[in-house]
């Protein structure tokens, strides 16, 4: 029963994170109600090592669609990988709890900003190309693969933001672009909670067959219904991280 009901948050995760990413948002809340005595560190190993796939499997079927832009994202890819192994290095060090209050009025910036530029992300338009375009996607790399290392809630969702208001993609090529990026930062971790024996592989492995699926129906949905669904979709989790991390912080 318990793989049963983890199985099916997984399948749900990696249908909301094929899209726009936040897949954690139902995934972890499950592993901690299922097993709520288990380190937490190993619950986040879990949920590394099913959401990883589906990750990975979104990005496969989106670059056959999308026109990805490989020479500036597989260096930004690199630099998540970096960023995130620093990130989940520091978080051993000092504690990412000052992050937890600060998070929810990040988000709702991001929301703001989302829901006023209603064009922002319609339109597929780069600002950037060549040398400047690598160097803008190694930076979002970076900075949210080390977020993603160090604490990570809603990476995905930054993940897209940037890439639409900073590199001038729309939500489509956005969210295909933030699916190669998460696939690395996500690699990063999964490494180091596999390293420290905090993933239950026979828990792992048959979630991440029910996260594939849910990535394969998120993904076709995505590119069936291009930038204004993903948009819409974006908005909402959005909204649900802000309520999340809102009660996280400020009513626990």
């Amino acid at each position: 029963m318990e793989l049963l009901i983890v199985s099916i948050a997984s399948l749900l995760a990696g249908f909301v994170d094929s899209i726009v990413g936040g897949g954690g948002l139902i995934l972890v809340p499950a592993l901690f109600a299922v097993f709520p005595t288990t380190h937490p560190a190993t619950l986040f190993g879990v949920n590394k090592g099913a959401s990883i796939w589906g990750t990975a499997v979104a990005t496969v079927q989106y670059s056959r669609r999308v026109d990805l832009r490989w020479s500036a994202l597989l260096p930004a890819a690199a630099a998540g990988f970096a960023g995130s192994l620093a990130g989940a290095w520091l978080v051993t060090v000092i504690s990412a709890g000052f992050l937890r209050k600060a998070l929810p009025f990040v988000l709702v910036a991001v929301l703001i900003y989302t829901v006023v530029k209603k064009d922002m992300g319609r339109h597929h338009t780069p600002r950037f190309s060549g040398m400047a375009e690598t160097l803008a996607a190694c930076c979002i790399g970076l900075v949210l693969g080390f977020y993603d290392g160090f604490f990570g809630p809603g990476t995905g969702s930054f993940f897209v933001f940037l890439f639409v208001r900073w590199l001038g993609y729309d939500f489509l090529n956005a969210s295909a672009s933030a699916k190669l990026l998460n696939t690395a930062t996500n690699l990063a971790a999964l490494a180091l909670f596999a390293y420290k024996g905090h993933v239950w592989w026979h828990f792992a492995l048959t979630m991440a067959v029910a996260n594939v699926v849910g990535s394969l129906l998120g993904t076709r949905l995505a590119l069936k219904h291009g930038a204004g669904f993903v948009r819409l979709v974006f908005i909402l989790v959005v909204s649900a991280l802000i309520l999340k991390t809102g009660f996280d912080a400020f009513m626990k």
